[in-house]
């Protein structure tokens, strides 16, 4: 699979009022780290950049030609203007082939699992494991078989393989479950009501359960 190119051009630090008149131009101002933590700001196109990166992750490599000077990176980060939709700004971290980088790779789950089709509700809790590894063995994601997947059964990261590859999560971290919907408690039984016009009888305090209710006291 050929890697993505962006094209960018080096620029001077500029105040707020200069970047809002970069972005009016249709430029995306940005910054590429290194390992060192040194950072230095680019200038891409916004619009050859959101039509490159569309679905990338920031498990994707991409090829960044600075100035005609090719290097590697990822996206560590990016700035959104939701109520606008447009991109204000982007982060890179450059990448050393020799060098074993981290980075968070979505989980995707393919099949629908026996517990499903026996009525089961299939949950996945996780959506993204952070990996280290070196570039060249960075997965742009992770797909798990969940076909066999029963009923009270799940997969954990430790579950998990990839070659060359370290999951940071910890192990017992639940990645998929099968499980069944709680069964819904019956009804309770209404006691019935007395028939209209039938009172209810109440024994008499002192009275045992059941004795006949006592006979007015005549008045003389």
């Amino acid at each position: 699979m050929s890697q993505t190119l962006l094209t960018a051009v080096s620029r001077p630090t500029a105040t707020k009022g200069q970047v809002r008149r970069l972005r009016a131009e249709g430029k995306l101002p940005a910054v590429i780290y290194n390992r060192h933590g040194q950072s230095r700001p680019i200038l891409l196109d916004s619009a050859e950049f959101a039509k490159a990166v569309t679905g990338v992750s920031e498990s994707t490599i991409l090829k960044l030609s600075i100035d005609g000077k090719t290097t590697e990176a990822f996206i560590k980060d990016r700035q959104v203007n939701w109520l606008r939709g447009t991109l204000l700004h982007v982060d890179f971290f450059e990448v050393e082939q020799d060098r074993a980088i981290r980075a968070h790779v979505s989980v995707h789950l393919l099949g629908v699992p026996v517990g499903v089709r026996e009525g089961g509700i299939l949950e996945a809790p996780v959506h993204e494991v952070e990996v280290e590894c070196l570039p060249k063995d960075l997965p742009g994601k992770i797909e798990l078989d969940v076909s066999n997947l029963g009923a009270n059964h799940s997969i954990h990261v430790r579950d998990i393989s990839l070659p060359n590859v370290r999951i940071l999560n910890s192990g017992d971290q639940v990645v998929a479950l099968v499980k069944f919907a709680k069964a819904e408690a019956a009804p309770a039984v209404e006691e019935a009501a007395p028939a209209e016009g039938e009172a209810a009888a109440t024994p008499a305090a002192g009275a045992a359960p059941g004795a006949a209710p006592a006979a007015p006291e005549k008045k003389e």
